[in-house]
């Protein structure tokens, strides 16, 4: 019998709405706490509604990256999502993952109060 394996996917977008700010550099500090803990809130709801829900475990941000190419002082999201891969399942299908993320978001524009730039998202990318 093959056990069940603890698969991993990375998710990255950028947020529009919250300027970005040094101390979201660092994984100690209140704000990088607090913005943390809410995108956790918001991709664990999103993604337990997904068709990876039934196996989904949770994602955890990993950084915040300053954005300057896109206009402004957006803030870039790095989160490392875990999931159970059974055996006989087939491979996480990351081009299906993405469309539903983007449907979920409002075409890649709406996570909750955060504002995304609608060509942030990539999925394992």
């Amino acid at each position: 019998t093959t056990a069940t394996a603890l698969q991993h996917f990375t998710i990255n977008f950028t947020i529009t709405n919250l300027p970005y700010s040094s101390d979201l550099d660092y994984p100690d500090s209140t704000r990088f706490n607090s913005t943390s803990r809410d995108m956790k809130t918001l991709l664990d709801r999103l993604l337990k509604e997904s068709s990876i829900g039934p196996s989904f475990l949770g994602c955890e941000t990993i950084a915040f990256r300053y954005v300057p190419e896109r206009q402004g002082d957006n803030t870039g999201v790095d989160a490392v999502c875990t999931y159970r891969q059974e055996p006989s399942a087939l491979p996480l299908d990351r081009v299906g993952l993405y469309h539903q993320v983007s449907n979920k978001t409002r075409g890649i524009t709406q996570l909750g109060p955060y504002s995304l730039d609608k060509d942030s998202l990539y999925v394992n990318g």
